[in-house]
């Protein structure tokens, strides 16, 4: 098989969308998780654009090894100087210069007429030459442009030195057959293509993005650019997670194979989520949260007696544990079996029908059960903490930040109601329920995160308490309200600490 190389350009293009400006630690954080993931080249930025890019560079260039680092640039002498000294510590350095080739982009874009710019290309790869042996020339708007001219600009490009040709869809124009006729056009007419990798970089404004880049690699391309969670200006670039796993699952399709360690994907996508700011949907394909979440009660039959029944990918080929079975009132009995058994309650027969019947009353009066429910509805009394219940809570504040929680508990049937002071809400309720419960543990930790979506998401806390034993004990408590959230969350690690 041709070796596909995977060039990430989230840093790059990636960085230009909604807005986002990294700063030089966050960046060189994804290009080591891109290094782990096995990408071959990362463009680091465009030098040129601002210091703060120039410094970028510079630091990913002296600190991630063990992968190609570029820059991209104008054809322009004082770009490819600035790109020169970025990647001056670079392990394997990578110039990445071009020019517009479409008619739209030299006559009104550039004021350039088709012989200026093919003098343009020629002089910035063989500039670009002096300063690195590898050299990518971008023919930006490929697709729209004149054929006979493209073949004259590549030709050129290569001959000056280009190492890889880059053929962008840069507007997202192409479709699938058209953009793989193109590089099949390229592959056949341009005389010293053997002497360059050719290069598909596809954005997504008709959604074809991956498609598209596909369709480029089965025509003969040997590389593929795109942006990790298919972040970039506009609807965005080819998603490289797609386009990885599309080759992963039906390599013999598209006669490639890469390096790419397929289990970081999931990792990489949440970095990326995390440190950009920019969410991945839930729909989205391979690293959206429902990408291996079942809730159809067929589909989530046919997974539990055989996973290949609906999943075309193992989530853990992503970094993805498990799949998720998402109980609802869709759900049916094998479902709720299956999730009750992994949560050590084996039910069968009558059991099961008696469990079945009140867990879709819960289900039609909820959208989603988690597990808590299911604690609740096996009357498991420490996961649902029912020996000590919230009667209620009340709290007062000030500018001073001292809060007062009053809070009536019900232990084994008794009302106690109680007081105490704290710096904020929840040390006032801990106080308050500890002065009850006569808890001494000490909190270690406490979080609170949302566990769905919407505006009626469910909050989960979580309590760490260590005992005077110096046992580390872990309390959850889950409620839409993430102060009941928070107290049952010391409830239930009160009553594992005893």
């Amino acid at each position: 098989m041709r070796k596909l190389y995977v060039f990430d350009t989230t840093l790059r293009d990636g960085e230009q969308s909604l807005g986002i400006t990294l700063n030089a630690r966050e960046k060189i954080e994804i290009a080591r998780q891109l290094v782990s993931l096995g990408v071959d080249v990362i463009e680091a930025g465009f030098p040129a654009s601002s210091p703060g890019d120039l410094e970028s560079v510079s630091k990913i260039a002296k600190e991630v090894k063990g992968v190609t680092i570029c820059g991209l640039t104008r054809a322009v002498e004082q770009d490819i100087d600035i790109c020169a000294q970025a990647l001056k510590q670079a392990e394997a350095p990578r110039i990445h210069t071009g020019i517009g080739v479409s008619p739209v982009h030299m006559e009104k874009k550039l004021k350039m007429t088709p012989e200026q710019v093919i003098e343009r290309t020629v002089a910035a790869v063989k500039y670009a030459k002096k300063y690195v042996h590898d050299v990518e020339f971008y023919a930006e708007d490929s697709f729209r442009s004149d054929r006979t001219f493209l073949v004259k600009v590549l030709e050129k490009a290569i001959s000056a030195g280009a190492t890889v040709i880059n053929i962008p869809d840069t507007v997202g124009y192409a479709s699938p057959w058209e953009y793989g006729e193109l590089i099949a056009f390229v592959m056949n007419q341009v005389k010293n293509i053997d002497q360059a990798v050719v290069s598909v970089h596809c954005h997504n404004d008709l959604g074809m993005a991956t498609a598209n880049a596909l369709a480029g690699i089965r025509n003969g391309a040997g590389q593929v650019e795109g942006t990790i969670n298919g972040i970039g200006e506009r609807a965005g670039n080819t998603s490289l997670e797609e386009v990885i796993m599309a080759v992963f699952t039906k390599p013999t399709a598209y006669g490639v194979e890469s390096r790419i360690n397929t289990r970081e994907i999931a990792p990489t996508s949440r970095i990326v989520a995390r440190i950009t700011g920019v969410s991945v949907p839930d729909h989205k394909a391979i690293v959206g949260a429902n990408a291996f979440m079942h809730a159809s009660g067929i589909h989530q039959d046919g997974v539990i007696k055989d996973r290949d029944t609906y999943e075309i990918i193992k989530p853990e080929d992503i970094g993805v544990p498990q799949n998720t079975i998402s109980l609802s009132a869709r759900s049916g009995r094998h479902a709720l079996q299956h999730r009750l058994e992994e949560l050590g309650y084996p039910v069968e027969g009558a059991d099961l029908d008696d469990v079945y019947e009140r867990f879709l009353k819960l289900a039609d009066a909820k959208k989603e059960i988690f597990d808590q429910d299911l604690f609740a509805l096996m009357g498991d009394k420490e996961s649902f903490t029912e020996s000590i219940q919230v009667k209620n809570m009340s709290f007062a504040t000030n500018l001073s930040k001292i809060a007062t929680a009053t809070v009536t508990l019900e232990l084994n049937g008794v009302e106690t109601t109680d007081a105490a002071t704290g710096n904020g809400l929840v040390s006032a309720l801990f106080n308050t329920i500890g002065r009850i419960t006569g808890n001494t543990a000490g909190v270690e930790d406490y979080a609170v995160k949302s566990v769905t979506r919407g505006n009626e998401a469910i909050g989960e806390a979580t309590v760490k308490l260590r005992n005077d034993k110096g046992a580390l004990v872990v309390g959850k408590g889950f409620s839409t309200d993430v102060i009941e959230a928070s107290a049952k969350a010391y409830i239930n690690a009160v009553m594992k600490s005893r």
